[in-house]
C-alpha cells in the first residue's frame, strides 16, 4: 500500500521507518546533524507546500530518503493505519 504524505507525494508503507514531529525533534543536535547530513547527501525531498511540520524517514534498497511534510505526524499515522485495515 501507499501512504500520501502531502502535496501529491506518496511513499510505500513498507519503506517508512518513522514519522517525526519537526518541532519536537529538531531541539536535539543529533536530529539537526542527521537532517543536515541527509540534505548534504541529497536525500531530503521537500513535500511541503507550506512550512514543514514533520519529516518521514524512508529506507529501501536504493538508500534512505527524508521527506519534509506539511502534515501533522498524527495525520500521517492515521493515514498509515487506515491503509493497513
Amino acid at each position: 500500500m501507499y501512504l500520501h504524505i502531502g502535496s501529491g507525494f506518496v511513499v510505500r508503507n513498507e519503506d517508512v521507518v518513522g514519522v517525526f514531529d519537526l518541532d519536537n525533534t529538531t531541539g536535539s543536535h543529533i536530529t539537526r546533524d542527521f537532517l543536515a547530513r541527509a540534505e548534504k547527501d541529497g536525500a531530503v525531498i521537500n513535500a511541503a507546500e507550506d512550512i514543514p511540520r514533520s519529516f518521514v524517514l524512508c529506507a529501501d534498497k536504493g538508500g534512505r530518503r527524508v521527506y519534509l511534510s506539511q502534515l501533522n505526524p498524527a495525520t500521517i499515522l492515521k493515514r498509515s493505519s487506515e491503509n493497513i485495515l
